[in-house]
């Protein structure tokens, strides 16, 4: 698998979440929370993607000059757990090296709104993650937002279909903002310039 990274290739972003209203606000959709926050700041609307199985943004983010960066935004309209097909489509129909994909996901093991970026590693039980690593191999960039592990004896998987909690939310907007700052500064920085500054 091509992990190369042509400078002038695009940046595939993906925001990691589930199809449909019922889940717009869940934890689990922070990915696709970030996305939409980028998509405001691109200043364009999402739309389906021909024949994948996704809604997509073409883009440009970054000062004009060499540090300008074509990228497409996506959301895959799957369910997360068969994340990978579409986003392998996408990256097949733009000629996207493994190395210029993003996703964007939430992170059990990481404090609530805290971020972490990396390059390839396993996917943490994630299934987002892991569907897309068995599409396409694990060497692409994640951007983790943290939202804790659930309370109690509350499973795993009611705890990420869960909306933010009323005290979250009230840091909620800033935390996507400074997530969406962090993809930014993966693609136009480089990934240890933008953990320098974000790995908190």
């Amino acid at each position: 698998m091509d992990v190369t990274t042509d400078a002038a290739a695009p940046w595939l972003i993906v925001g990691l979440g589930n199809p449909g209203p019922e889940y717009a606000g869940n934890r689990h959709n922070v990915g696709f929370m970030v996305a939409d926050l980028l998509a405001d700041r691109v200043g364009g609307r999402f739309k389906r993607a021909g024949r994948a199985q996704a809604q997509v943004l073409e883009g440009r983010i970054g000062p004009p000059g060499p540090l300008n960066r074509r990228v497409v935004l996506a959301k895959p309209m799957s369910y997360m757990n068969l994340s990978g097909g579409p986003v392998n489509a996408l990256r097949d129909f733009y000629k996207v090296p493994v190395g210029h994909v993003v996703a964007v996901h939430d992170e059990l093991d990481i404090d609530y709104g805290v971020l972490r970026l990396k390059l390839g590693g396993g996917d943490n039980g994630h299934n987002g993650l892991k569907s897309m690593t068995k599409a396409f191999g694990a060497e692409y960039h994640r951007v983790r937002f943290g939202i804790g592990r659930p309370p109690g004896r509350m499973q795993v998987a009611d705890f990420v279909l869960k909306d933010f909690s009323s005290a979250e939310r009230k840091e909620l907007d800033y935390f996507l903002d400074r997530a969406a700052d962090a993809v930014e500064a993966l693609v136009i920085e480089g990934l240890e310039r933008a953990q320098s500054t974000y790995n908190s």
